[in-house]
């Protein structure tokens, strides 16, 4: 389509300069063309301006990653990164332009469905449209694609809607080819949070309102025989992703809200502190999992029980504490953290590689005292401890603070678990560390006294993840959801700034409704109907909130509810009743139990 002598790479150079030009190329299960696909990339730009290939393997279930590996050896320019589960195209490309490096990245299609040849005109059009974004459109007229005609009219609904919606001066969102300065994605990625379906929507929306220019390029379409059915789920999901962008951007003013948030000047170091019993294969995740990280300017300070007898990175720092209590144990390290940030992660916890920079952001802040992020359940745990998440993740479990467990919206909160939170040091030392006479607890009081008695913030950010092994369901993981609710339980009495709340009430709410009712039922005979119909509403609403699409899943998962309703409510009672929690009478130590070891990798995955 385009004719590429000499004259039509000036425009490239003209807009790279000396920078770097960054091509981030998605891929799904594409191992018997991916080699042929980066060769083609790479022949195109060689010689011509300098740049980068960055292939995310999106967790392929062939040998996509395999392949990528192989080639990284004969293309120097290829950067490859290997996500250990499918997140979605949305998550990956955010992935790869965080590791990318260029001034200018291109979004392209692994596939190549879209020939990586037009490149040179969206940069044309980049220089004369004097714009900050070049998006390929199937709708542009100088276009030539081969296109189903379902797919056709789709576009054509998706473009009215987006239209009437959001605005956009443009004419076609998903055309997997796009140019873009780098300050324009710089700006929007912070606050995207569609993964998959709409993310270009998304995507476009933020660096249109923010005030960066678009502007439309024709494409060369090759739809490689693929066919033109749209499955009714996707459509679903389209359609939800899209109204959801909607609510946010005009009803819930949610981008606007978010910081545009720099790491402090200098970077500053941060301590990341583990309180173990003993040395485990889930140090060995962490291991590889900070080895990963973005950001580099960190020290672990290791707390076991007694000496590992191990050899670690060189950042890390082992201190063996004797047996003593988390709290006691990160106490210690917080005396020997040099950092001025101090990190707490749990020793079952790995964080994703931008989870130290994600987090550290927010201390450019003056007033923002600690961070905390998500603790996701990882997708390598055995089948009932990954059931033991999804109970955990679910809305009629966690209610409002459902962020814990699964990345959601940026927010301030006042409350957060140790298991993966960012606290500065200095505050950290100005309160003499945790009580230690509280366990489970000790950071709930610790938020307690850093929002109300310093008055600063504590933000959730949800990029900060981290994946936190799970309990199995049933006994292992009861038996850590009653030791939650006995200390808040307690709390809701003792300390109700921010534990007295109908939330935490309202699974004892529950229970002593189920007991109670069966009493007045069996006295009452007339009003047995109604407890038994009271039963039957939850039981559906519990079934239609765990729907899963295999039985034994949906069955067990929705026991799995009902059973943390009743047993939560029940302990949650005794702590609200209770003078004093059994940590402030006697010593006692963490207990042994583990979460299950994950599963290993299938042979040629990628790691972690």
């Amino acid at each position: 389509m385009y004719n590429l002598n000499q004259n039509a790479w000036d425009s490239v150079r003209q807009a790279v300069g000396p920078g770097l030009l960054s091509v981030l190329m998605p891929a799904f299960n594409l191992e018997k063309v991916i080699a042929d696909n980066v060769r083609r990339v790479q022949a195109l730009f060689a010689g011509q301006v300098p740049f980068e290939i960055v292939v995310i393997n999106d967790g392929s279930q062939d040998q996509t990653a395999a392949e990528l590996c192989r080639l990284q050896a004969e293309i120097p320019e290829l950067r490859p990164l290997l996500l250990p589960r499918n997140v979605g195209k949305g998550a990956a490309l955010r992935a790869g332009f965080e590791t990318s490096r260029g001034t200018h990245i291109v979004f392209l299609d692994a596939d190549l469905d879209l020939p990586p040849g037009q490149i040179p005109e969206f940069f044309r059009i980049l220089n004369d449209q004097q714009v900050d974004v070049v998006i390929g459109s199937k709708q542009h007229p100088d276009s030539r694609i081969s296109y189903p005609w379902q797919r056709r009219i789709m576009s054509a609904i998706y473009y009215r809607c987006v239209k009437i919606l959001f605005g956009l001066p443009i004419r076609d969102t998903q055309t997997g080819l796009k140019l873009f300065t780098r300050n324009s994605l710089q700006w929007a990625f912070p606050r995207i949070l569609v993964k998959a379906f709409a993310f270009d929507l998304e995507l476009l929306t933020l660096i249109h309102q923010q005030g960066f220019k678009i502007a439309e390029a024709p494409v060369t379409v090759d739809f490689q025989g693929k066919g033109g059915f749209v499955p009714p789920r996707m459509v679903h999901h389209i359609i939800v992703d899209t109204l959801a962008v909607f609510y946010r951007l005009h009803l819930l003013k949610y981008y606007q809200s978010i910081p545009d948030t720099r790491l402090p000047v200098p970077p500053p170091l941060a301590s990341i502190l583990i309180a173990c019993p003993a040395a485990s294969s889930f140090l060995d995740e962490i291991v590889v999992a900070l080895s990963d990280q973005s950001y580099s300017n960190y020290e672990v300070l290791l707390l076991p029980d007694a000496p590992t007898g191990r050899t670690w990175p060189e950042r890390w720092r082992e201190i063996p504490t004797g047996k003593i209590r988390p709290a006691e144990k990160r106490n210690l390290g917080i005396a020997a953290a040099r950092g001025s940030i101090t990190v707490f992660l749990d020793d079952d916890a790995f964080p994703v590689p931008e989870w130290l920079q994600r987090g550290l952001e927010y201390f450019s802040l003056p007033d923002v005292v600690g961070v905390g992020g998500p603790a996701v359940t990882p997708h390598l745990d055995p089948w009932l401890a990954q059931l033991g998440g999804r109970v955990y993740a679910n809305r009629l479990v966690s209610g409002n603070y459902r962020y814990r467990y699964q990345a959601d919206r940026v927010r301030q909160v006042d409350d957060f678990p140790s298991c993966n939170f960012f606290v500065r040091t200095d505050a950290l030392r100005q309160l003499k560390g945790f009580r230690t006479d509280f366990w489970p607890g000790e950071d709930t009081f610790l938020c307690l006294e850093l929002t109300h008695a310093l008055g600063l913030r504590i933000v959730y950010e949800p990029r900060a993840l981290v994946f936190h092994h799970r309990r199995k369901l049933f006994l292992p993981h009861l038996r850590q959801i009653g030791r939650y609710a006995l200390h808040r339980g307690y709390f809701a009495r003792r300390f109700p700034e921010t534990s007295r709340r109908l939330s935490y009430f309202m699974p004892s709410l529950f229970t002593v409704g189920v007991i109670g009712g069966a009493g007045v039922a069996a006295l009452l005979p007339p009003l047995r109907p109604l407890y038994l119909s009271a039963l039957a509403l939850y039981t559906l609403i519990v079934l239609l909130c765990t729907i899963s699409r295999s039985p034994l899943d949906w069955f067990l998962v929705a026991l799995g509810v009902i059973l943390t309703h009743l047993w939560y409510g029940a302990r949650f009672l005794i702590g609200f009743l209770t003078r004093r929690l059994p940590g402030e009478i006697r010593p006692f130590d963490h207990p042994s139990e583990r979460p299950a070891t994950p599963r290993p990798p299938a042979a040629g995955a990628p790691p972690v």
